[in-house]
């Protein structure tokens, strides 16, 4: 008899257990990912009495259909098997395991933020030191470009004015890309300095419509973010050809920019970023911006566009 009742004792505390913990999977992996992670803190709050009805119903199921069947035992009494009461009461005993897995959920969402920013951090170093390593060159091809433009500019104007453009693409390379942030309107005549230089290597046969659109004066955006973009078209672009055109578009609006980019790529070519990469763009975006920007790519029919909107900041 004693052995009896240990079992049925055994599988009641069981079923409690099995419950409590369906319902803290339940919290964590959906209402927590749909409204904590996204900061919805007040729907959260509402989906606490929907996860505890749920408690109930499991515990319910468990208990009083499932343990019943085998044993012919309720855990609870007739009357206290009422709607009203049973699930009063296991909103007492379901609300431990909501907290603590509201609580694991934000413990880890922090860890892992933090494993993410320390990631950043270490690769942006790692960029850093790169830079400083490779500074001696850059310095002294700007000297040397410098001293050029000098003996250029009486001889050959337009070889002259290329020099100094270099000069200035350098300049900035040097000064500028280490920074987490840098003005919007170096960032633009950067962009339009490589342009200039690349319709020289083509020859004239860049077929290329690049736009800016809006004012921009003393904003500030995240550094070496627009000539990704840039880059991609030049290198994986099919720019020679007049009928397949590729548009590099900026627009800029009251505090936020818009950068969209189109171009045709070459057919079966496997379309992959340059520079600092496609995914560790978004890390740094999502880094500066957390969830205020919008970055979208799209590859079909041999075409290539881009899409990138981020806040200025003034």
């Amino acid at each position: 008899m004693e052995f009896i009742f240990s079992t049925i004792y055994f599988m009641f505390n069981a079923s409690f257990v099995a419950s409590i913990f369906i319902v803290y999977l339940l919290n964590f992996y959906t209402f927590c990912d749909w409204f904590l992670n996204k900061k919805r803190f007040l729907f959260y709050v509402i989906s606490i009495p929907v996860s505890l009805l749920i408690f109930a119903a499991v515990r319910y199921f468990l208990q009083e259909v499932v343990v019943f069947e085998l044993t012919g035992i309720h855990n609870y009494a007739e009357k206290s098997r009422k709607m009203e009461y049973y699930i009063s009461d296991n909103f007492f005993f379901g609300l431990p395991a909501i907290i603590l897995s509201a609580l694991s959920y934000l413990f880890w969402q922090f860890q892992s933020s933090q494993h993410q920013n320390q990631e950043l951090l270490l690769e942006n170093k790692k960029a850093h030191f790169q830079m400083l390593k490779s500074q001696v060159s850059p310095h002294f091809l700007f000297n040397t470009l410098n001293s050029f433009y000098s003996q250029l500019i009486l001889k050959d104007d337009e070889m002259a004015s290329d020099i100094l453009v270099l000069s200035d693409l350098l300049r900035y390379v040097i000064t500028e890309t280490d920074k987490d942030e840098v003005l919007l309107s170096k960032e633009i005549q950067f962009i339009q300095n490589y342009i200039h230089l690349q319709k020289k290597r083509f020859e004239d046969q860049l077929y290329l419509d690049f736009v800016i659109e809006g004012n921009y004066g003393s904003e500030s955006i995240l550094s070496s973010v627009l000539i990704h973009f840039i880059e991609n078209v030049f290198k994986h672009g099919k720019l020679n050809k007049a009928d397949k055109k590729a548009v590099i578009t900026i627009n800029i609006k009251d505090d936020f920019l818009e950068i969209t980019t189109f171009n045709f790529t070459v057919e079966g070519e496997n379309y992959s970023s340059t520079g600092i990469g496609f995914e560790n763009l978004t890390k740094r975006l999502e880094y500066i911006y957390k969830d205020k920007f919008t970055l979208e790519k799209t590859a079909e029919n041999n075409t290539f566009k881009t899409y990138l909107k981020i806040s200025l900041k003034k």
